[in-house]
Formats: C-alpha cells, structure tokens, sequence
C-alpha cells in the first residue's frame, strides 16, 4: 500500500515539475513538442465557395456558399488558440445571411525545429 501511495506522489511530482518547465523555460515546449505550422495567409477571409457540391448544390438554391479560417485566441494560462473553419449561405438576392454551419476544428500540424 506504502509503495502504490509513493509510485502515484512519483508520477504527480514528474508532471508538475514537466508542467512547470514547459511553462516557465522559454522554447522548452517548442523544442520538445514542435510549433504548430503558419497561419494560412487569407485568415478572417470570407471566401464565396463555387467549386465543391456544397458550393454548387447552394448556387443552385440561390443562395452564396460562404467560408473562412478564423483564428481564436486562447483564453487562459494554458490557452494557446485554435483554428476554426466557418461557413455561411447568404441569399443571393437580399445578402442576406441564411443560414450558418457549425465552427469545425483545422488540425494544425507540429513542425520539429
């Protein structure tokens, strides 16, 4: 019981101490887990979609099919952001928004420096 009560206090100090550095030496994270890739340059750009069955199947419904890479800043001590794909459809008559899809999360990848 002693040793299974010293092995978890083992494991908690070694992820506190592992937190702490990440936190506290600067580039320690980046080093050992990569940076994440460039933002895309055209980020809080709407774009009017005309090439994918979405886009076309909305043109045909007269409507305009919408969308954009947004980036949300990280709220926190821990928080580092995360980039959203947005879509709209707005009517092509009235420009009037109709309809709005669910944010979807863009995987960016880790690059080793």
């Amino acid at each position: 019981m002693l040793s299974a009560f010293l092995t978890i206090v083992a494991i908690a100090s070694i992820f506190l101490y592992v937190l702490f550095i990440f936190e506290v030496v600067p580039g320690a994270a980046e080093e050992r887990l990569g940076v994440a890739e460039p933002l895309p340059e055209d980020v809080g750009k709407w774009h009017v979609d005309t090439t994918t069955s979405e886009g076309k199947l909305a043109l045909e419904q007269g409507r305009q099919r919408e969308e954009r890479v947004f980036f949300e800043e990280g709220q926190g001590l821990f928080g580092q952001g995360r980039l959203v794909r947005q879509v709209r459809y707005r009517n092509t008559l009235s420009a009037e928004i109709e309809e709005v899809e669910r944010d979807t999360k863009v995987r960016r990848k880790r690059i080793r420096i």
